[in-house]
This record gives structure tokens, sequence and C-alpha cells, in this order.
């Protein structure tokens, strides 16, 4: 796997054995596997081609994906309300592209583990080659219902990206450790008054219900200014611990 950038700022991943190939020109896939992160090439055009090394929000931007995934706002607040760290076992569901899985594997590290359960085969099968693209091992994609059991004990987060996740609260609080999370996504607040009524009765603490608006302030010679366009309302984060 090859990450490349050209003189626009505009990114490309490339399988192995794969030609560049670009309005900006040629350039041949040995000449690209021949090269290193740091290193210029030059298409059959004379443009400037950069090679970058890939990060993963460089691959999750590129990544095959037949649906919407959720956003570095929301990950990195669930990242950072839980504390997840080096070391945590992890469940996340419905996997999609496999985009919230990656970013929870590369938080816990070598020594963690994430399973991920997602219902659809074809989605199941995108993660699962997105995933081992970028070389995670610590992974494991389940084709199955997760309303059907989790499998999983003594964690430290659960994450559900679901319709009606108060089908499975009891299974949710039942796999975690004593202080583990409970975090669910939901687009409608109709869902989250369920899942704060529901959660409450089955155990749960601490339980609260948050909201991320992203705007990116606007840099120009003219002036700075927040830019007319932001990312508003994409789903409430509820968050609660056992």
């Amino acid at each position: 796997m090859r990450i490349l950038m050209d003189e626009r700022g505009k990114k490309y991943l490339l399988e192995e054995g794969e030609d560049f190939q670009s309005d900006m020109g040629i350039i041949e896939a040995e000449k690209v596997e021949d090269s290193k992160p740091g290193d210029v090439l030059r298409t059959h055009l004379g443009k400037e081609i950069y090679v970058i090394k890939p990060s993963l929000s460089d691959y999750l931007e590129l990544m095959e994906r037949r649906c919407s995934i959720l956003l570095p706002k929301d990950i990195g607040m669930i990242c950072a309300y839980t504390g997840i760290v080096e070391g945590s076992r992890v469940v996340d569901a419905g996997t999609g592209a496999g985009t919230v899985a990656m970013y929870l594997a590369n938080m816990v590290g070598e020594s963690g583990h994430v399973t991920t359960y997602e219902i659809r085969e074809e989605f199941a099968e995108i993660a699962e080659k997105n995933i081992s693209a970028f070389g995670f091992k610590n992974v494991e994609v389940k084709n199955r219902d997760i309303k059907e059991g989790i499998e999983e004990d003594d964690l430290d987060l659960v994450f559900l990206d679901l319709p009606r996740p108060w089908e499975l609260m009891e299974d949710v609080h039942d796999s975690l450790l004593k202080g583990g999370w409970a975090v669910f996504y939901n687009p409608y607040i109709e869902q989250v008054k369920l899942i704060h009524r529901i959660g409450s009765k089955v155990g749960f603490t601490d339980i609260r219900t948050f909201e991320t608006i992203e705007r990116e302030i606007e840099v120009r010679k003219q002036g700075t200014r927040p830019r007319t366009r932001m990312v508003g309302h994409t789903g409430y984060l509820t968050f609660m611990r056992k």
C-alpha cells in the first residue's frame, strides 16, 4: 500500500502493483514500489508527486466504503471521554466500513483487542479487507447480529451504532467490567430518551448525552472568519458507566 499526494494536496491510495494515473500524468508501478515516504516522484508529464507516510487518517479518508461513517469529531470524543488505553478490550457494532473499529484498534494497541459485529455480509467483507490492508492484527470482524448475544466479557468499552440499541442493554451491562463504558450513537433524540430510561433501569450510572459540532476557521488575505459551511448535527453520543 502506498499513499501519494500531488501538488494540489490531493491524495491517492495505491494497491501493490498498481500504476499511478491521474490528470497529472502516469507513474509506473515499479517506480512507486521502489519509493519510500519522503520521496518525490515525477509523472510522464513532469508533475511532482510526493510519497507520504500512510497515517490512519489518510487511509480512512481513501479506503473503500459503501456506507456513511462516523466523523473524527465524534470518534475523538468517544476515545477521550472513555479513556481507553493500550491493552483495553472493546466491542463495536455495527462495523460498516470498519472506521470506528480501526480508530479503536489504534488506541488499544497490540496488547488490546477490538471485536466488531456486522450483520450485513457485504459490509463485513469490506471491513475485513480495509482492516487487513492497513495491517491491524488486533481486530476480529464477526458477521453476525450482536443482538443474538455478546460473546466477549470483561470489556472496557462497548460502542453501538445501531437503530434499536436498548434491545440489548442488559447484555451490554453484563459484558462490561465494573467501571466500563457503554456508548451509543444515534441520530434522533427520541432514541436518546429511551436509552437514558432503559440504561438507568438496567443499572448504568453517569448517563450523559452530547452533540459535537465542528466549524473550521477560514484564514484568507481579506480576513479571518468561520467558514459558512460547517459540520453540524451528525448524531448524539450517549455515555453511561457500569
